[in-house]
């Protein structure tokens, strides 16, 4: 990962980036994109981050660190669950955000979820469909029918988290060229990064 200058790297992955994120007081030059864009529509639709327990499913370098780390520095009391946490569906269902980035289709079932939670379905997974052209379809890591009978909000898969990665990627982008240009003072506003 270190490969990439610091500077070019607009996926938010070379060591110092992380290292900043993880680091109270310190800031990245650039924030791994679908964490930040989880973040985004957090604040973008005035869900309350500050002082409520977030659970984030999945701990991955990609998704389940980094968002973990943006929810710590906005306040959230924050909890890993992965595949070693006993009674997951227990933990999972205290939450007040629930960001689910496991790979696993509908692993998040509607019993697990608090009601009026916001959930963030980061999971992009193939399931068979003999109906489909192509032979299958695309579904979260939530059970989307079940989770939005009981969800305050949740994102779909397709269509929810994706575009606001290609928006945060795009962001990322414009502020290295706002920087490689000395539009230094231009920078984005980080409002998801306290």
């Amino acid at each position: 990962m270190g490969a990439v200058s610091i500077d070019k790297d607009v996926d938010g992955f070379h060591p110092l980036n992380i290292g900043r994120l993880a680091m109270r007081g310190k800031m990245p030059l650039f924030v791994p994109c679908t964490p930040k864009g989880c973040i985004e529509l957090l604040l973008r639709t005035g869900v309350e981050i500050k002082g409520k327990h977030a659970v984030v499913i999945g701990r991955s370098n990609v998704v389940g660190m980094p968002v973990a780390l943006l929810l710590l520095r906005h306040q959230a009391t924050v909890t890993v669950v992965h595949s070693y946490t006993p009674h997951p569906a227990e933990v999972t269902r205290r939450a007040d955000i629930v960001i689910a980035a496991v790979g696993v289709a509908h692993l998040v079932r509607g019993d697990w979820i608090k009601p009026g939670a916001v959930v963030i379905d980061v999971g992009i997974n193939a399931v068979e469909d003999e109906s489909r052209k192509a032979g299958y379809r695309l579904v979260g890591d939530v059970c989307y029918r079940e989770a939005c009978m009981i969800a305050s909000a949740i994102t779909p898969v397709p269509g929810g988290v994706g575009p606001m990665t290609i928006a945060m990627l795009l962001s990322n982008t414009l502020d290295s060229a706002k920087r490689t240009f000395g539009f230094v003072d231009q920078v984005t506003t980080h409002q998801w990064m306290p």
